[in-house]
């Protein structure tokens, strides 16, 4: 690793890299193709001082599973049964919440709260649209993509042409959910409670921010591993 890689890269080594760089605020997920040294300057930090935290943190503590190098369907089944059921149970709560708040306290601020309702409902909708053409669409070639690969078979055929195709279309809208939450990140003023915040508006709150948290690695995982080795192994 040097001060020059791309956010994407540093981050794909290890999640405790993926952690590093979120605590720094440095965007690896829909910003990953920019290069370290300048995401840094552009936040103020000293490109060194991160990069050898990253290192330090890559000898003493647990990385976690190595996607880069796991066969390709067991990390599409990860992505499955880890990120895509937790949205599937946090949208419709976190709507739930977002609604009651709106009801409520809509008054007290109608130009913030109307807006993150709006915004809201839209990066819902998408998700759970596109979770379901991945799930339906897209995941099911990858995993056939690792069967043929770990059975030293050719790549399966695919109707829709490559696989970079439907996958093109999805990292379109992981920047568009990536833009929902920068949004609402900043509608919150980065979720600072409100003076009429109640329970429901501080789960609602601490909702949301889980929620791009776990998207953050859920998109990093496709767009910087998942998808670049499904690509690969095509034009193998």
């Amino acid at each position: 690793m040097t001060t020059t890689t791309t956010l994407a890269d540093l981050a794909a080594t290890s999640l405790n890299a993926v952690r590093i760089l979120e605590r720094h605020g440095l965007d690896y997920c829909c910003g990953g193709k920019q290069p370290f040294d300048q995401a840094c300057a552009a936040k103020g930090l000293r490109a060194e001082e991160v990069l050898s935290e990253i290192e330090r943190a890559k000898v003493s503590g647990d990385a976690g599973r190595d996607w880069q190098t796991a066969p390709l369907g067991e990390l599409a089944h990860h992505i499955l049964t880890t990120h895509h059921e937790y949205l599937k149970l946090e949208l419709p709560a976190l709507g739930k919440r977002m609604d009651k708040v709106h009801a409520v306290h809509g008054p007290k601020d109608p130009q913030t709260l109307n807006r993150m309702a709006e915004v809201y409902a839209g990066l819902r909708e998408e998700l759970e649209m596109h979770l379901h053409k991945e799930e339906v669409i897209l995941f099911p070639f990858i995993e056939q993509y690792g069967r043929a690969e770990a059975q030293g078979q050719p790549m399966p055929f695919v109707p829709f042409g490559s696989i970079a195709n439907p996958i093109a279309v999805m990292e379109r809208e992981h920047v568009s959910a990536g833009d929902a939450l920068s949004e609402l990140r900043n509608l919150t003023n980065n979720y600072e409670l409100p003076p009429f915040a109640c329970s429901t508006v501080q789960a609602l709150y601490q909702g949301l921010q889980a929620l791009e948290a776990d998207l953050h690695v859920h998109i990093h995982l496709e767009n910087n591993i998942l998808f670049p080795r499904a690509i690969a192994l095509e034009k193998r």
